[in-house]
């Protein structure tokens, strides 16, 4: 950090900032340095541009001095200012070490899935989402379409705390599940309309080699898919095939991880699943995979 006796303008405390990121390995050095001086000044990343010639004491960089040593000991900027925005809708979620950091992988899944709901107005929707973690599927569905009655589920306390707590400052009504899965989750009558589940699909014996970013900070239990990284998914796929689980026609929609897209169009296969397809990220990887339950 610049000498502590001079002030340094917004444009050049960036410029060091930057250099000390990338000469960290850290990505986007550019934006992260963006992002957390405007958390320090209380102003938008656009109201930094607006700014570049302003004078910061010490007094007005200290705060953004502990900001950067954070970020340089490679914790998230998310959790260092404890928000993320998700989906097209700006949806700004509270997050900390308890959640996921939420991603825009995720934001295919409930694009595909809201391209799929019947148009309002429709008889009772009711979707689940499975390993809700920060709620970000759930309230992204429930702020897109109010009609939908939303349940969410997830077998950590600490996650549902966050979700909640996510639910109550944007004015979002969902129910709020613990439970592993589907064990402790209610079937509604005539089942689900659709269900949506981003859980943890890394494979164990990748764990180890993931970004300080994300095995550092982010929960283990978020992350670790198991041997294949498809414990939790084989599990899943094998539940919602249950008489009565699913109405007639719902689908299930499932992120997963890179290369797991033809193993769990089998799984689904396996276990009656019919028009089984895929979508693409916007990296070309096979992200989310959906089943239809019989007619």
């Amino acid at each position: 950090m610049p000498s502590r006796s001079q002030s340094w303008t917004v444009a050049e405390l960036l410029r060091w900032t930057t250099d000390r990121f990338r000469a960290a390995g850290i990505e986007d050095p550019r934006v992260d340095a963006e992002h957390l001086l405007a958390q320090a000044l209380s102003c938008s990343r656009v109201e930094l541009y607006l700014q570049h010639a302003r004078l910061l004491n010490e007094e007005a960089r200290a705060p953004f001095r502990e900001l950067v040593r954070r970020r340089l000991a490679r914790e998230p900027v998310a959790y260092i200012s404890g928000t993320r925005g998700f989906h097209a809708l700006d949806l700004d979620l509270a997050v900390d070490g308890r959640v996921l950091i939420p991603r825009p992988e995720t934001e295919h899944l409930v694009d595909w899935l809201l391209e799929w709901l019947p148009p309002r107005p429709a008889p009772v929707t009711r979707v689940l989402d499975v390993g809700t973690g920060s709620g970000a599927i759930a309230l992204a569905l429930k702020h897109a379409r109010g009609d939908l009655e939303v349940t969410a589920c997830d077998r950590s306390m600490d996650a549902l705390t966050v979700a909640r707590a996510n639910a109550e400052s944007h004015g979002l009504e969902v129910m709020w599940i613990e439970s592993d899965l589907l064990t402790r989750v209610p079937t509604p009558p005539g089942g689900w309309s659709a269900i949506a589940a981003n859980l943890p699909y890394i494979p164990s014996a990748d764990l180890a080699g993931l970004q300080p970013e994300v095995r550092d900070y982010e929960p283990m239990s978020a992350l670790d898919g198991g041997a294949d990284g498809l414990d939790l998914v084989r599990r899943l796929i094998v539940a919602c095939a249950r008489e009565g689980v699913m109405e007639p026609g719902a689908r299930l929609f499932l992120e997963l991880g890179i290369g797991q897209a033809e193993a769990t169009r089998a799984l689904l296969a396996d276990q009656g699943f019919e028009e089984i397809e895929q979508r693409k990220d916007l990296g070309g990887i096979a992200r989310v995979v959906s089943g239809a339950r019989p007619e």
